[in-house]
């Protein structure tokens, strides 16, 4: 975490995604360690399914603490919301039931006095979130992003880290390359 300090400079925020991978005790070992760094965001210190994990590294460290970027109904979003686990509910539009469910889960979210974060696949989510009052950030995450670019024409590009939707452009902004992607056709 010091290297990716160093490099980002002390004007931006750091997150640290964990993907599951600490105990709860390493997971507040680990942020204690980080204390000087100024963590501010730590998904999944512990997995996502260990709510009272979640909340344990959630009321022990400095850093919003979320999770559930893996969730895929309502209830589980409902169940990690009311149990206190996290600051800041993620969610992902392919996994969760589309769009229509994303915002469903951002109502849940801003129920319990919480932001939504939306997770990967930042084009596919990009006209909801800029209409989500909760939302704390879209995930610019570059795998996505990249294939995303590869596959559509239109995506929007992020300028001084901010992602606007195309106000000229029909439904999401992009259309498919259907020959650009036809080699990766499976029948």
């Amino acid at each position: 975490m010091d290297r990716a300090r160093d490099a980002i400079g002390d004007a931006a925020e750091l997150y640290v995604d964990a993907n599951g991978a600490y105990t709860r005790k390493q997971a507040i070992r680990v942020m204690a360690n980080a204390a000087d760094l100024e963590v501010c965001w730590f998904e999944e210190p512990v997995s996502s399914d260990d709510l009272d994990g979640l909340r344990a590294v959630s009321e022990s460290v400095y850093a919003d603490v979320t999770a559930g970027e893996y969730g895929y109904d309502l209830s589980y979003f409902r169940r990690m919301c009311a149990s206190g686990a996290v600051d800041c509910l993620q969610a992902d539009a392919s996994r969760c039931g589309g769009i229509t469910d994303w915002l469903r889960v951002a109502a849940i979210a801003a129920g319990y006095g919480l932001g939504i974060s939306a997770h990967c696949a930042p084009h596919l989510h990009l006209h909801a979130a800029a209409a989500t009052p909760n939302l704390r950030h879209l995930e610019w995450f570059h795998d996505h992003a990249r294939i995303e670019q590869m596959a559509f024409d239109g995506t929007a590009q992020p300028i001084g880290g901010v992602l606007r939707p195309d106000p000229d452009a029909p439904g999401r902004g992009f259309t498919l390359r259907a020959t650009d992607i036809e080699k990766y056709r499976e029948d």
